[in-house]
């Protein structure tokens, strides 16, 4: 399996432009609500939509050709496909497939997942770095009976040094999620210059925001509680000073903050623009709210003729 090029994630990053959308919601849907969200986040201007697999959720692949064949120019990112959920070589012949069929606009995210997840699909959980690298190295073995496409474009799912260091090697570059605006200096220092560097940011849309921080969090309780009951996170949230008090509950007042924008649709660009500024070169936002199945269509809509312009 050949592998992309410094020119392809230049080529990717032109293309993307700086925001996306990152939806779990899609998972949920039907496929006519989701195929009338995906047409509407397109003809807004978003230049991605990224999406995850969780455990239950639609396979990866199989909802990436969907909204593929959905949509006529946005890019679709597996953002990300659970290496534990799939051999090597049906991940591999899955990525050309649809490099084949769509060869400018899929990208393949790839990621060692969590220590819930995994033992979820009847896996034991370890050695993440160890897993990717001997993995990717399976994909690239794989034999294909089918014309060679273009270079599958694939990233990694990446927080701490190493991983990052991996996905500058091996792939286009990295896909960080639930970080705090540090943490994307400090990919881009490991990554180099040439990686793409795609960060996804949740957020809530509040132009009266009078209700403060207090209104936000039933919004946000359910995403801050999930990923800080997950070990790699909270270890990559360490790196730059949070402690165990900021990660009981839904976290702490400045975890909150670190981690999900929220205000007006001026504070929600300004997010953007301060990932974009340190080092980042494509932002998917993601909207938070009460129910996980709402999209967040109206937000979007709200934001898109600002966030168009950064």
């Amino acid at each position: 399996m050949t592998t992309a090029t410094p020119a392809s994630s230049r080529e990717v990053r032109d293309r993307l432009g700086p925001v996306g959308v990152w939806s779990g919601a899609l998972n949920m849907l039907a496929a006519p609500q989701a195929r009338a969200a995906v047409a509407e986040i397109e003809e807004l201007g978003y230049g991605g939509i990224w999406f995850p697999e969780p455990v239950g959720g639609k396979e990866a692949l199989t909802h990436a050709a969907l909204l593929l064949s959905w949509s006529e120019r946005i890019t679709v990112a597996a953002a990300i496909a659970n290496i534990w959920a799939r051999d090597a070589i049906a991940m591999a012949n899955a990525g050309r497939a649809l490099t084949d069929a769509y060869p400018d606009r899929f990208l393949l995210g790839l990621g060692s997942s969590n220590e819930v997840s995994v033992p979820a699909r009847g896996h034991q959980f370890g050695r993440p770095l160890t897993r990717m690298r001997e993995y990717l190295d399976a994909v690239d073995a794989a034999p294909y009976l089918g014309p060679e496409p273009a270079p599958v474009r694939r990233f990694l799912a990446a927080l701490g040094p190493k991983m990052l260091e991996l996905a500058a090697e091996r792939s286009i570059g990295a896909h960080p999620y639930f970080v705090p605006l540090e943490h994307t200096a400090f990919a881009r220092e490991r990554l180099g210059p040439e990686p793409l560097l795609v960060v996804a940011q949740p957020f809530v849309l509040m132009d009266d925001a009078r209700g403060g921080r207090a209104a936000v969090r039933p919004h946000t309780a359910a995403h801050m509680s999930f990923y800080l009951a997950r070990n790699a996170y909270r270890r990559n949230l360490e790196r730059f000073g949070w402690t165990e008090a900021d990660f009981e509950g839904a976290g702490s007042d400045g975890l909150h903050d670190a981690i999900v924008a929220w205000g007006d649709r001026d504070a929600i660009a300004a997010r953007v623009r301060a990932h974009l500024d340190a080092g980042a070169d494509h932002v998917c936002l993601q909207p938070l709210g009460a129910d996980a199945s709402d999209p967040g269509l109206g937000a979007l809509r709200h934001l898109a003729p600002t966030l168009m312009e950064t």
